[in-house]
């Protein structure tokens, strides 16, 4: 059995939920701003978040909603993951991403992973709060990574982490075989195989005996 981690935003999706909320208040060219920082790891993904987050202070919950019905996954993410499950592995998304995200795009297409690590936008009298909370923010992936291993019994030798931003970089850089799904340059020299398509990843997934 192999673990299989995935990140959300900019690889089995190609949404970026903070800019989908920030389309909902006006923001979204600062957020997206932020966003492009972080992920060329030009500031810690934590300071990023922060600021983010403090600028949807106010945003109805409603709309908030409409912003996460917007997230999809990638076209064969489902397919993929179905497959992975079938196959016996242990398939899990590792996202600084949202919950309530993430799983409207695996309902929407009827995909289930057995573990969904993910941060959360706390919302006060109807309005969210401006803040954030959640593993995946001080916390970091390859921590995340090793708590699956530890509550599956999986040796690390025995993972795949798939990502493309910096946050990935810790999974990606212990991990048994690192994946770049269309990496950051930052990210594309930790990565073991480079791909751009979820047919490609589902190609190497079967050379490497997984599928």
């Amino acid at each position: 059995m192999t673990l299989v981690a995935f990140d959300f935003d900019g690889t089995l999706s190609d949404s970026e939920m903070m800019v989908l909320l920030g389309e909902q208040y006006g923001v979204a060219e600062e957020i997206e701003g932020i966003t492009t920082r972080a992920m060329r790891g030009e500031l810690s993904y934590a300071e990023s978040l922060y600021e983010r987050a403090a600028l949807l202070e106010g945003l109805p919950e409603a709309e908030a909603r409409a912003a996460y019905e917007q997230v999809y996954l990638r076209p064969g993410a489902a397919d993929l993951i179905a497959a992975l499950n079938d196959a016996g592995h242990t398939t899990a998304i590792l996202t600084g991403g949202f919950t309530p995200g993430v799983e409207a795009a695996l309902e929407r297409d009827g995909a289930e992973v057995d573990h969904v690590v993910a941060n959360e936008l706390p919302v006060a009298d109807g309005h969210l709060t401006g803040g954030a909370e959640g593993p995946l923010i001080e916390g970091t992936k390859d921590e995340s990574l090793e708590a699956l291993c530890m509550e599956t019994n999986t040796d690390l030798d025995d993972t795949v982490a798939v990502g493309d931003g910096a946050n990935d970089l810790p999974m990606l850089k212990v991990a048994g075989n690192a994946i770049g799904f269309i990496p950051k340059p930052a990210v594309r020299p930790h990565c073991d195989v480079v791909v751009a398509t979820m047919r490609r990843l589902t190609r190497v997934f079967e050379e490497d005996g997984l599928l």
